[in-house]
């Protein structure tokens, strides 16, 4: 990949930075079951790299339950999430490398991410990224999530760079869409339980692991 085309790299942070998915699954299997709402782990992949609140009203709208409002299980979630998270969060394999790097090669780094902002905190905490990214977005403060590309297209604006300057990182087939459709290019890494996925195949290139996009972007 031609790495003097873009001036910016863009990260989603959920299964990119950090392998939170399983950590989701638990902290949802949880929260669900605590309403009487029995949601297997294969239920969840319906709504990969959707916002939380698009997430529980999915599931209000199939299965309903009573006891807690859907805003009142979000916040259930993800006060299970930060203590996840916090407990055993660890960055995926070569992603402080691939900082690191980009870092050193002037490029911009960016972060949109479907995650509210309270998640962002936890995981770049727990990460030591705190300092790394040059602007950090969630979906939670735009209109529309992802698929829709309004998260990647504010950070383009904040970070100051045309969106066709931009790279994106993705993992999941709601992202790759979301990147694709801000006229940006998207590398694809998936996360392990979106494997295999034929609709991944759009994103502009897809890598088994950070650490092969890295061998491949600063060759």
């Amino acid at each position: 990949m031609d790495r003097s085309q873009f001036d910016a790299v863009i990260f989603d942070m959920d299964g990119v930075l950090i392998d939170s998915e399983p950590l989701w699954k638990i902290a949802m299997e949880e929260a669900f079951q605590s309403v009487g709402c029995n949601i297997t782990r294969k239920d969840f992949q319906k709504t990969v790299g959707l916002r939380i609140d698009e997430v529980v009203r999915f599931w209000y709208k199939e299965r309903g339950w009573e006891g807690l409002t859907p805003e009142q299980l979000e916040d259930v979630i993800m006060q299970k999430m930060v203590a996840l998270i916090q407990a055993n969060g660890e960055p995926l394999p070569g992603v402080l490398e691939t900082i690191d790097y980009l870092r050193q090669n002037g490029f911009k780094i960016g972060l949109g991410t479907s995650s509210y902002r309270v998640l962002i905190d936890a995981v770049l905490e727990t990460l030591q990224l705190t300092t790394s990214f040059d602007f950090t977005h969630s979906a939670e403060d735009e209109i529309m999530g992802k698929p829709h590309p309004a998260v990647y297209l504010t950070v383009a604006a904040r970070l100051n760079v045309a969106p066709q300057k931009c790279l994106v990182i993705e993992d999941s087939f709601n992202g790759v869409v979301a990147g694709l459709a801000a006229q940006m290019k998207v590398v694809c890494i998936p996360e392990k339980t979106h494997h295999p996925d034929e609709r991944l195949a759009i994103a502009t290139k897809n890598y088994p692991n950070m650490l092969e996009f890295l061998k491949d972007f600063s060759s």
